[in-house]
């Protein structure tokens, strides 16, 4: 065997020592034996090699010709024993980490602050997988999901990213040539879907209007794809209050409505349970909630109308107000009364 050839630890770490500072003493000092020991080391160690290491005599210790070959070889081995031993005892914030997520939250909310994670870890390398499949929680080759979903996955840790509330939304560009001037006008306008049709059926089914809800329908596999098509004007979508705000924000949406309504299900961060206390791991979760902290999540900001609802229950017509389409985060002015007596036409 190879280790049967090597010296033994504690000879060469006193001579190495030793050839380092030049003298027994100090090499006693740092490695908190006795001076004898240390001599007594050394001279072991010229028994096993049957070489002399040192020139005795000089006040400083001067090595020989075999003592110089060798004291290369063992620094060098010291150090990197020193710098792997770190190593296991440091947090590894580096290598790659494979990440699979919800495609809406993916484009709409996590791609826009990349850099943000990289700027406090450049040394992680992100694979971002878009995907809802809940399989990724057993595959070696997946470290974290989020999932938009119910959160009762087995065999894994989860937790909660965040609840949602959803809305409709469309161009301004749509509205402009086909307004929303209530919720009845819906059945004029291709209703976009992410999902199998059950949200819109729940917001539809709080708005009192699943009968105006007559027109097309355009299914797609999820509500990136919805939204999208939305932005480019192809319909009403519904949006959300993670994933749409900065859409809103810069004016490429509308919310024409301010009725709004809790999602069906919610995201949740969710990896295998052996590796949730991986370094890596955990400072990517660390960031998704400290990112979602610091997030200033507001209800939509309406364009101009109202659902508004009396004293039965029962939804009126949404009152018009003042604001353009196409300038959503104008304050509208307070209309006159007989505006307000005009628009408040029952719709049933």
């Amino acid at each position: 065997m190879i280790s049967g050839r090597l010296p033994p630890l504690n000879p060469l770490r006193a001579f190495e020592a030793t050839a380092r500072h030049g003298s027994v003493t100090a090499a006693a000092r740092e490695l908190n034996v006795t001076h004898g020991a240390i001599s007594h080391q050394i001279k072991a160690l010229e028994a096993m090699l049957d070489v002399q290491l040192f020139e005795r005599g000089a006040q400083r210790l001067k090595l020989t010709p075999q003592g110089a070959l060798l004291l290369p070889t063992v620094s060098k081995a010291f150090q990197d024993i020193a710098s792997t031993t770190a190593l296991i005892k440091r947090p590894t914030t580096s290598g790659e980490l494979t990440v699979t997520c919800v495609p809406a939250l993916l484009s709409l909310w996590l791609i826009p602050r990349m850099n943000q994670f990289t700027e406090q870890y450049p040394d992680i390398r992100l694979t971002l997988i878009a995907s809802n499949e809940s399989d990724h929680l057993r595959s070696s080759d997946v470290d974290v999901c989020v999932l938009y979903g119910h959160g009762n996955w087995t065999d894994c840790w989860i937790r909660l990213w965040t609840t949602l509330k959803l809305f409709p939304v469309a161009s301004p560009t749509l509205l402009n040539m086909r307004p929303l001037r209530s919720v009845r006008d819906l059945r004029n306008h291709v209703l976009l879907h992410g999902d199998d049709g059950r949200e819109w059926n729940t917001w539809l089914a709080a708005a009192d209007a699943t009968e105006h809800a007559r027109g097309a329908h355009h299914f797609m596999s999820d509500a990136r794809l919805s939204t999208e098509a939305a932005v480019f004007g192809q319909g009403v979508a519904l949006g959300d209050t993670i994933t749409a705000s900065h859409l809103i924000a810069k004016g490429e949406l509308i919310v024409p409505f301010d009725l709004t309504v809790p999602a069906n299900f919610a995201f949740y961060v969710a990896c295998r349970n052996e590796v949730r206390n991986a370094p890596i791991v955990k400072v990517f979760i660390d960031w998704l909630f400290a990112s979602l902290e610091n997030d200033t999540i507001r209800e939509p900001q309406t364009s101009a109308r109202r659902i508004i609802r009396r004293r039965n229950g029962k939804v009126s017509a949404p009152e018009r107000l003042a604001a353009s389409p196409t300038a959503p985060t104008t304050r509208p002015r307070r209309p006159d009364r007989s505006q307000k007596r005009r628009a408040k036409i029952d719709i049933r």
